[in-house]
């Protein structure tokens, strides 16, 4: 508690739950593993700051604020345990679903919906909410829905505006609509990301996610973020960056965590990003805190003065470039100016000759695509450009992008179901191919990157340029058996699928268990088998390639 507060002993309690909610899949149970592949940056980012708040006591020096945090990617959630807990607390809570992307939102309603029941205050927040509202002067069904029973909507970003919601709650006063996408906030020296130790026992591969900055410059039609986090970016400083890796570290020292994941959507222009990575350099050098990261650029990063060395020094073990297409007209449709498909070459290979891991994002369903090109393309890609991991999505018109809002504006049908915009679905008439092929060939993109074939040259190049196969059998791993086996688009994977049977969509039926179980015991069979030969057949690669490569290297001294 800050020195100016007053040493009063909390009489009250006022509960925040912050749940991240997942999605349902096409049966209409909702997405859960055993292990999730990430934590949430959003659910990191509310909870710091709701631990801001309590330890300011905000809502007065006899309200204590008790936080919890509910990741239902990797937890099923227990509604009527949260509700009993504030109502054991005297009955004063906020349950906030935080990081609300449109393919969650349906299932945010439906949890919102069960809390409303318990007359339990609730607030959705995230990109859906701040997208609509950012681009549609209406509102539009889904949201409608959502105000219809009782649930308030958030727009905007919580720094700064916590108080004012947990006040508004606590007092039962609550707003139907919170609208900050005016007034965005400056992200420097704000209260820093930060989970419970808990949180990380439930996800693969452990590492810390943090935004040094909000915001893009760029004019991309499918994007949804520079319409609801500004042109302008906004960003944290090194000081900053170093508080986030020295409360981590210690605090996580018993599990090794020492791997962080900047989820900027461009962390190449944050004007700080070279005061950063000095400063992450002069941690890993100087005082052995052998910090490892990943980041998201754009494909021109590459040529800023000292960006990729930097990187790589600082610790930067893998980059996600929006490589989006190969097909010129494709770029030009997308307002993707920047890329420039004659450097695609030159800049990945210079990614690789630091030894940083590059992962692509690539997008189908660009207006020239057809399912001949599209193959062609992945063809030359696999030929000519030495990318490690490629990530494929549908164009998808996401609320809050100038896609999605030409789509509306013209009145063009577009899928209903917002469960299905997760960048694995099609989602509007493409000009060039149905929706039967338009499906097929997104489903059959990740067979042709992903071929036998493919993927040993993939692992036995990273043998040979001293990247390591190793770093790349993970995501090999998540890339082809999510799209082959679980039929889940990759960034909603994990380890051994959940499926609760109590847990369904709003208005589908529960099934008799005499039904669900021996078809559940079946889908774990059919899944579960084929993923672990698949992954032994990777490790039995890996090991090959490492030998091969060794055996050169020792030749090559030799002579």
């Amino acid at each position: 508690m800050p020195d100016d507060q007053p040493s009063v002993r909390a009489s009250k309690t006022f509960c925040v739950e912050l749940i991240r909610p997942s999605r349902y899949d096409d049966d209409g149970y909702v997405i859960q593993w055993w292990k999730s592949a990430y934590v949430s940056n959003t659910l990191a980012c509310l909870h710091g700051l709701t631990q801001d708040e309590a330890a300011r006591r905000s809502l007065g020096p006899e309200v204590e604020i008790l936080a919890d945090v509910h990741d239902e990617g990797n937890a099923p959630l227990q509604v009527s345990r949260i509700v009993r807990h504030i109502q054991h607390c005297g009955g004063h809570g906020l349950v906030c679903l935080v990081g609300v992307q449109t393919n969650q939102f349906p299932r945010a309603v439906d949890i919102g919906r069960q809390f409303r029941q318990a007359g339990i205050p609730v607030v959705i927040g995230g990109f859906h909410v701040s997208g609509m509202l950012a681009m549609i002067p209406e509102m539009t069904s889904d949201l409608k829905e959502a105000l219809a029973l009782g649930i308030t909507l958030f727009a905007g970003e919580a720094e700064g505006r916590l108080g004012t919601l947990f006040a508004d709650a606590y007092h039962d006063r609550l707003k139907p609509v919170y609208n900050y996408l005016g007034d965005l906030p400056a992200m420097g020296g704000q209260p820093l990301p930060q989970l419970p130790e808990r949180m990380f026992k439930h996800v693969v591969s452990p590492e810390v996610t943090a935004d040094l900055s909000r915001g893009c410059p760029f004019d991309c039609s499918f994007c949804s973020v520079i319409n609801v986090q500004g042109r302008h970016p906004r960003y944290r400083t090194a000081d900053d960056v170093e508080r986030l890796v020295r409360a981590s570290i210690p605090r996580n020292r018993g599990r090794n965590i020492r791997r962080f994941f900047f989820t900027d959507d461009n962390f190449a222009r944050n004007p700080h990003w070279e005061a950063i990575l000095d400063r992450l350099t002069m941690l890993r050098e100087k005082e052995g805190l052998a910090v490892k990261f990943g980041i998201q650029v754009d494909v021109q990063a590459y040529k800023i003065a000292g960006f990729v060395e930097k990187s790589a020094r600082a610790g930067c073990r893998y980059v996600f470039i929006g490589i989006e297409s190969i097909n010129p007209e494709n770029l030009i449709a997308a307002n993707k100016k920047q890329n420039r498909i004659d450097e695609y070459k030159a800049m990945l290979q210079c990614w690789r000759d630091h030894g940083v891991t590059t992962i692509g994002g690539y997008i189908l369903g660009f207006p020239a695509d057809t399912p001949e090109s599209i193959t062609r393309d992945i063809e030359t890609i696999k030929r000519d450009l030495p990318l490690d991991v490629i990530i494929f999505h549908c164009l998808t018109p996401i609320p809050g992008s100038r896609d999605h809002m030409d789509l509306l504006t013209r009145g063009a049908w577009m899928e209903p179901d917002l469960n299905r915009y997760n960048g694995q679905y099609v989602t509007f008439r493409h000009p060039r191919m149905s929706d039967a092929e338009f499906q097929k060939i997104f489903d059959r993109a990740w067979e042709l990157y992903y071929c036998p074939e493919h993927v040993e040259t993939l692992l036995q190049r990273a043998a040979t340029d001293g990247i390591g196969p190793s770093r790349l059998t993970g995501r090999i791993l998540i890339s082809h058996c999510s799209t082959a086996f679980e039929k889940v688009h990759p960034f909603e994977c994990g380890v051994f699928r959940r499926k609760s049977r109590l847990q369904r969509r709003h208005g589908l039926p529960i099934e008799n268990p005499f039904v669900f179980y021996p078809r559940r015991l079946w889908e774990i069979l059919r899944t579960t088998v084929p993923t672990l030969l698949y992954a032994l057949k990777l490790v039995w690669l890996t090991a090959r390639f490492r030998r091969q490569a060794r055996a050169a290297k020792k030749r090559k001294q030799q002579t």
